[in-house]
């Protein structure tokens, strides 16, 4: 797959995890301790494809190094949150099962991405 295609791609994935995040996140309880992690989720998971679509459009290597660094780290947060509504039962696992397989895949590709870029380095 070409570069370009990849990043087409890879946008068009990150928004529609954003999407899914966005949907599950009105799935969650109204209790105080809902709406920190609502938003906390909202946030970490929204946050991927903005600065994935920031890397794609960076203006130097150490622009779209320091971008893909912030997707990685974002994910992670999202894979962390997500974890906590699962152990918390708050939403069914059937409804979570694919959201969290598509932020552990996101996480590994912006990692491989970050390390690809450092042994380039």
């Amino acid at each position: 797959m070409e570069n370009k295609e990849f990043s087409r791609k890879l946008e068009k994935r990150t928004k529609a995890f954003a999407i899914g995040i966005i949907k599950l996140s009105g799935l969650l309880t109204n209790s105080v301790e809902g709406k920190v992690i609502r938003n906390q989720m909202t946030k970490s998971g929204t946050s991927i494809g903005a600065n994935y679509r920031e890397a794609v459009r960076a203006r130097s290597r150490a622009d779209f190094k320091s971008k893909i660094k912030i997707c990685e780290s974002e994910a992670s947060e999202t894979c962390y949150w997500l974890e906590i509504v699962k152990d918390l039962q708050w939403i069914e696992n059937e409804k979570l099962k694919g959201i969290i397989i598509e932020a552990d895949e996101l996480l590994a590709i912006f990692a491989s991405i970050g390390k690809n870029l450092n042994s380039q380095a």
